[in-house]
């Protein structure tokens, strides 16, 4: 049984992880958010230490580090902001634990450079959540793109509107600063995706980048990808809108839909195996997803000819 400590309790994502660490028969011994609306602990382990000040978070996991009763923390779980996942995953390697990060593992490439050599220093690993690289329906569709390599390229379309209210671009996720922007905040696990099951990246262009929606044209070893991300209502098809629903994904392959809505519900629980069994998603396994993101975040936008996305056709 391992001791786990978890960094951003108050977010949404945070459960998934607490899940993941009881699933895998360990333990959340000490949990930091400067937010207190933190009760969502007691389903899980209501006898953790709950800090809402990093000093006292950082001695206490420093009192653990130093004890002679086996009490130290072994793995940091990172659930924070964006912008803060580099320093608090160099804080877990300098304490002595391993670091399981959620997606981005960090906002800028050289980044990842910093932390692989901080993990040379302290011989701990850093870990991401990819849990995209887990599902079955993802894996048979690399498996399939694999045997007919040779072929001529996959013409993909990729679209994912996920509305959100007016707190949104109050928040620190409509900050560029702090979520690296719209396709780093709700993009990054898709263009990792992309990646994982096409290969190397060799184009990226931009045709629409704003503070709620973008979109561009990616080309990959095998694929040739049109993708489009929003969090505006208004870019959810019409149909599906007057149905209630606030949320739209499509992702095609060669006009075949690719379905993978369901088999969501444990991954993070296969997460967690994979990287307590020394199988996790390593830092240079995040460069081209981390590339590609702050790529798009820094060029500059140019009108979309025939490889834009359908849904341009109105902006």
């Amino acid at each position: 049984m391992k001791n786990f400590a978890l960094i951003g309790a108050a977010g949404y994502i945070a459960p998934r992880h607490m899940q993941a660490i009881k699933a895998t028969g360990n333990r959340l011994v000490a949990v930091l958010d400067p937010n207190d609306s933190v009760g969502i602990i007691d389903s899980h382990f209501p006898d953790a230490d709950f800090f809402t000040e990093f000093e006292r978070f950082d001695r206490h996991i420093d009192m653990r580090r130093r004890a002679k009763n086996g009490g130290k923390i072994d793995y940091v779980s990172i659930c924070s902001p964006n912008y803060l996942h580099d320093s608090h995953v160099r804080f877990a390697l300098r304490s002595g634990a391993h670091a399981i990060c959620e997606k981005p593992l960090v906002l800028n490439p050289w980044n990842i450079d910093g932390l692989q050599e901080i993990e040379r220093e302290t011989g701990k690993k850093v870990s991401s959540i990819l849990q995209l690289r887990l599902h079955p329906a993802i894996i048979a569709l690399r498996d399939k793109v694999k045997s007919n390599h040779g072929r001529s390229k996959h013409e993909v379309n990729l679209a994912y509107i996920t509305s959100r209210g007016h707190w949104y671009l109050q928040s620190w996720k409509g900050d560029l600063k702090k979520s690296g922007g719209i396709a780093t905040n709700i993009g990054v696990h898709f263009f990792d995706m992309l990646h994982f099951i096409f290969g190397a990246l060799q184009a990226n262009v931009v045709h629409l980048c704003s503070d709620t929606k973008a979109a561009g044209y990616l080309e990959y070893e095998s694929a040739r990808v049109r993708w489009f991300l929003s969090v505006d209502i208004e870019d959810v098809p019409v149909a599906q809108r007057e149905s209630g629903q606030r949320t739209f994904r499509s992702i095609t392959v060669d006009d075949d839909e690719i379905e993978f809505s369901g088999g969501f519900t444990d991954l993070h629980n296969r997460s967690y195996e994979e990287i307590l069994a020394g199988r996790g998603f390593s830092l240079e396994e995040n460069r081209t997803a981390i590339e590609t993101v702050a790529a798009i975040r820094t060029s500059k936008v140019v009108p979309a000819a025939d490889n834009g996305h359908p849904f341009l056709r109105n902006k």
